[in-house]
């Protein structure tokens, strides 16, 4: 790579496994070009303002990376040669803090720590012939730097995100098996619900995937309250950053969000609900009480329910959780017209259920592969 195009940036939205699709649908709302989903995320071509674009607002993506070099590799040599041949003169100061991540899959250099060396070395390397300076302290801007190498393919990035996008901010304490801001933002996605309509989380714990969908009601960009990494680039435009930063602000539209609400059995989730409600602005916007399920009875327009109710694996009492997901069977039967959606590792939550799911997708909580199941 000789040189960079600032216009045309090949850039990947990394995404947990099967939501790929989901992140590239997202990015062709957003204008993004070129868009391709494939394992582990969605590649797309953009200038600065569509990465800082994709920052704000993607809801189901991990990160937004910058392509720098993907090629077959397979020795060191061609590592470092790979690596020595991007403009790095172009992206890092000489104060730049050099931070080089790795992972390997299937390759034949399966050292990480010696691919994470030999990338270092060929950055520094390359600075040295292109500036002609000898050291470099590393006492400024961190630019977290990612070598993967899967089979005999080296990849080669720069993270424009820094923490992970599933970083709100709004949810500062943990209840029990946390559900990913990201993946609730997918099942929202996922589900029947569309904003204007009745959304109601019988097992709402600490109510992430409520603020979730207000977000999305709100037209609410998630990451409009958050720094992200490519803002301290020298590279980056910065008014392109705060312009667009003031424009998701300005399109926040709080009063649209209406007809969501939760509860759950457990006091102490829906207090944490409650905190995270108002860390996120939220707060008299979503209704919350506390409620066993089998007692819920609403009344009004049917709507969603949507949850994620506890799998066996959480609370080592599979009968229990067996009895809850008949307890969902139930609280649909009160209430017809109305959607019922669960995310489950239970390979037997049909079972308890009492009925086949409608439509089912396979995604991961975490490490554990789960089936989202929508009853119509």
């Amino acid at each position: 790579m000789l040189g960079m195009n600032w216009n045309e940036m090949t850039m990947i939205a990394t995404a947990a496994f099967g939501l790929e699709g989901v992140v590239a649908g997202e990015l062709r709302r957003l204008g993004m070009r070129n868009v391709t989903a494939g394992m582990g995320g969605a590649r797309f071509t953009a200038d600065a303002e569509g990465a800082m674009l994709c920052n704000l607002r993607l809801r189901t993506a991990d990160r937004v990376l910058l392509l720098l070099s993907e090629q077959t590799c397979r020795t060191f040599d061609e590592l470092f040669r790979q690596v020595r041949a991007i403009a790095w003169e172009e992206l890092l100061p000489w104060d730049a803090r050099i931070n080089v991540s790795g992972k390997c899959a299937r390759s034949q250099l399966m050292s990480v720590r010696d691919c994470q060396a030999i990338t270092k070395k060929a950055i520094i390397e390359r600075l040295r012939a292109a500036t002609g300076a000898r050291s470099f302290p590393e006492t400024g801007t961190a630019f977290p730097i990612d070598v993967s190498l899967h089979g005999d393919v080296a990849r080669i990035t720069l993270d424009f995100s820094g923490e992970a996008l599933n970083r709100r901010g709004y949810r500062t304490w943990n209840g029990e098996a946390p559900l990913r801001e990201t993946l609730a933002a997918a099942l929202v996605e996922l589900s029947p619900w569309r904003p204007g309509m009745r959304l109601y989380d019988p097992c709402c714990g600490t109510g992430t995937l409520l603020i979730e969908a207000a977000f999305r009601a709100g037209h609410r960009a998630p990451g409009m309250n958050r720094p992200f990494a490519c803002e301290q680039y020298p590279f980056f435009p910065e008014q392109t950053a705060d312009a667009l930063r003031a424009q998701v602000r300005a399109e926040y539209e709080p009063d649209r969000i209406c007809g969501i609400a939760g509860s759950d059995i457990d006091p102490e989730a829906i207090e944490l609900a409650r905190r995270h409600v108002r860390q996120a602005g939220l707060e008299g916007r979503i209704d919350l009480r506390v409620a066993p399920l089998q007692e819920l009875q609403l009344e009004g327009e049917p709507g969603v329910f949507l949850c994620n109710p506890p799998y066996g694996e959480r609370l080592g009492d599979r009968r229990s959780c067996e009895k809850l997901y008949g307890e969902l069977r139930r609280l649909k039967a009160r209430h017809p017209g109305w959607s019922l959606c669960a995310i489950s590792s239970d390979p037997a939550f049909e079972r308890a259920y009492g009925k086949r799911a409608d439509k089912k997708r396979r995604l991961y909580n975490g490490r554990l592969e789960c089936e989202f199941l929508i009853y119509r």
